[in-house]
C-alpha cells in the first residue's frame, strides 16, 4: 500500500536520536523518523514512546524507522505499513551511535523498562 499524504520526503531528519529524550535526559529502544517534519522519536518499545505522542499530537501519521538497515514506513491512522518514497538523507542514526542509546543514558536494567 502506498500512502503519500503526510510525506514530505525533501524534509531532513532533525537529529541523531529522539528530540525530546535528548532534552529531558532520557533514553531510547529504537528511533522512528516523521515522515512529514523529520521529527525523530523513539518507538514504542522505548520507556516514553515520543514517535507516536508526536503522530498523535501533530497528525503527522507516517513514519519511518530510523534504525539502520531499515527502510519500512509506518501509517499511525490505519496501522498497516505502508510504501514511501526515499526520504532525504541521513537514512539513519550514526551506526556508531548505539542501540539502546543514546550512549551513558541507558540503565543496566534497560530491559526491564522497554514496553512489549
Amino acid at each position: 500500500m502506498t500512502n503519500d499524504a503526510g510525506i514530505r520526503p525533501e524534509v531532513a531528519p532533525s537529529g541523531p536520536g529522539c528530540v525530546e529524550c535528548t532534552d529531558g535526559g532520557g533514553w531510547w529502544f529504537h528511533l522512528r523518523r516523521c515522515a512529514e517534519c523529520g521529527h525523530i522519536g523513539c518507538c514504542d518499545s522505548s520507556p516514553e514512546q515520543h514517535a507516536s505522542k508526536h503522530a498523535a499530537e501533530t497528525n503527522h501519521p507516517i513514519i519511518q524507522s530510523y534504525e539502520p538497515g531499515e527502510d519500512w514506513f509506518w501509517d499511525f491512522t490505519t496501522e498497516e505499513i505502508v510504501d514511501g518514497p526515499e526520504l532525504a538523507p541521513p537514512a539513519n542514526h550514526p551506526v556508531t551511535q548505539p542501540t539502546p542509546g543514546p550512549e551513558g543514558a541507558v540503565p543496566a536494567d534497560w530491559v526491564q523498562h522497554i514496553h512489549q
